[in-house]
Parts: C-alpha cells; structure tokens; sequence
C-alpha cells in the first residue's frame, strides 16, 4: 500500500455535534453495578472524528456545545492538545456536560448509558454557531444525535445549509444511539430526514438492518442500494472486523478489515471516518478511481481496527505511523499496551 501524506492538508474538516465524557469500566464483561471503577475518557462521535483527522495529521475543528464546568474545560483543552480547533465551542453556564456510562462486553463490544437531561450540547442554539468557521470548511461532518432535541436541531440544519452553500462536502455517520430517541420510529424518521443532504454517508451493519428494517443477511447490496440517493458520492456500510463495502455512481465492492485483540470498540468507527475525510477532503477525485478508494478504505479499515485495542475512544485513536505500521504487515507493539496479533 503507497504511504498517505504526513503533511496537513489544505482543507479544514469541521465536526458539528457532541463532545462528552465516557466513563468506561475497568474490568469487561460485568455490568455497571458491579463494575469495580471506571477509567475517564473522552469522547462522542463527531469530536472522535475531529481528533482522528488531527492525529493523522489533517486539519479539524470542532463545533458543539459544553458546560461551562471542569469536564467541559478540560474537553476543550483536549482539542487543542491533539491540535483540534475549538473556536466553534460554546460553553453554557447552566447545563452540565454530557456523560456516558460504557458496559464492555468481554469481546470489546458495549452499551452506553448517559446523562444528558438536559446536557449543554442539547442546547446550542443557531445564533451561537461560528458560522465564519462553518463556512471555512472543506468538509463538514455530522451525526443525528444533534436531531434528537430543539434548539439543538435547528442549529444542526442551519450549519449544514451554511456549508452546503459554502461548498463544503457534507459527511454523514448517523450513529445510532437509541436510547438517546423517544422511539425507534423517531430515530428512524429524524435520521432519514437529512439524508439526501449528504454527499457521503457511513453506516454500520447494524445500523443498515435498522433503518431497511430488513434482516435478510443475503441481499446486503440491496438493502445498501435501497438507501442510495441520486446527490450521493459514497455510501459505506461498515462490517466491524470484516471490513466494509462501499458502493459508488460507477462502481461498488469490499475491502476486508483487520482482525486484532479488541479491547473496546468505542470510537473504532469514528477512526474509520477520519481516516477517510482526512484522505478525500482534497482529492474528490477518489470517488471516481476504484483503486484508490480501496487503498484508502484499507487505511481507514486499519485506523478503526488499531481504536479497538485500548479502553477510550479519543485515548484509542492512532497517528499515521502507527496505521502504516499495521498495514505493512510489521508486527510490532506500536508504543502502544496491547500488541496487535492476528487471531
């Protein structure tokens, strides 16, 4: 596989949405009662994205909303740690900032419970928006957990309007956290409501079967295609350790994934997308050229399997060496507590 550029880019991602604490369990595999303490990560889908693109050495901001309180400080001094621009922060003196509560699987897989009743980032309101920011973008990147609840909604449209008027591509993860909505219909509406606004979106598996509504394992391609829409450039289906498929106007397929010791799975598809907006957001040409979208699905493939490794999402996210390092076949520990052994 040719190296990806280790140089920053010229074009700015900006993540729009959420930014929170998770706490995740010390020991996998118990439930959170009997969980004996609990490791302080930080996290939330479209900030993961921003930090992902930063460590692989593009150019992020993120925009959101935080409490004006000591988790929310230290969430802003994240971001500039990992070289993340927080000028599209708002603080808020009267909610507090999001958290979450991680129940690990033995096989590094989870379920979250939060506290957002509410939590500031519901509550970043249109005219807060750094629209000069917004407008900078060359991506702008989005989930629908920002969907769920007024004045978080309007805020979410109004940003993406400025940037699709800017002529940023818009990138969609809906990432589905259904226990944040009122109903899985809800979810289901909301979510498809902005849909065919974007211009390239990523799904898991699951998250394909939830909004088909169809468990038919065998038409996968069909249930994919279902979900196409005619503005769309790339749609991704994401598969966990399998890889993923893409589908394309001109051309569609799989690119396989890594199998290593997961630990957590937490932030592992937020690696995913950053690796990818961080290699197309000067290159569009790569939603033409087959080869050189499988190369970079590879890269991002690796990215989301070294997050797997370690406890945390943002605490999880690797650079640009350690993903070649993965993908060149070196089997080495990368600095990092777990080695990465193929099982």
């Amino acid at each position: 596989m040719a190296a990806m550029s280790t140089t920053n880019s010229t074009g700015l991602i900006v993540s729009f949405g959420e930014m929170l604490i998770d706490f995740v369990p010390t020991v996998s595999g118990v439930s959170l009662a009997e969980a004996p303490g609990f490791l302080k990560a930080p996290g939330g889908a479209p900030a993961n994205v921003a930090v992902a693109v930063a460590r692989l050495g593009g150019r992020a901001a993120f925009v959101g909303k935080l409490g004006d309180d000591e988790f929310g400080h230290m969430l802003v001094g994240i971001l500039k740690e990992n070289g993340v621009s927080p000028d599209g922060v708002r603080f808020d003196k009267d909610a507090r900032t999001a958290l979450a509560f991680v129940t690990l699987r033995a096989d590094g897989e989870r379920e979250f419970m939060f506290y957002r009743n509410p939590s500031a980032d519901m509550l970043l309101t249109p005219h807060q928006l750094n629209l000069d920011l917004i407008r900078s973008g060359k991506v702008f990147h989005f989930g629908s957990v920002s969907l769920i609840v007024e004045p978080c909604r309007s805020s979410h449209l109004k940003a993406m309007e400025v940037a699709k008027a800017a002529g940023a591509l818009l990138s969609y993860d809906p990432n589905l956290r259904l226990p944040l909505w009122p109903s899985a219909e809800e979810a289901r509406r909301r979510i498809m409501s902005i849909w065919d606004k974007a211009d390239v979106i990523k799904i898991s598996d699951d998250e394909l079967i939830f909004l088909t509504q169809n468990n038919n394992i065998d038409d996968d391609d069909e249930s994919a295609m279902s979900l196409w829409h005619d503005n769309l450039k790339l749609l991704l289906v994401t598969l966990g350790r399998n890889g993923c498929r893409y589908y394309t106007k001109k051309f569609r397929g799989a690119v396989d994934g890594y199998s290593l010791r997961r630990v957590d799975t937490t932030g592992a598809g937020d690696a995913f997308v950053g690796a990818l907006l961080r290699n197309i957001v000067d290159d569009h040409a790569i939603f033409e050229d087959e080869p050189r979208l499988r190369e970079v699905l590879k890269y991002a493939s690796a990215c989301g399997a070294i997050t797997t490794t370690k406890k945390g999402a943002i605490p999880a996210l690797p650079t640009h060496s350690q993903v070649l390092t993965l993908v060149n076949g070196q089997k080495t520990c990368l600095g990092l507590k777990v080695c990465f052994p193929y099982i």
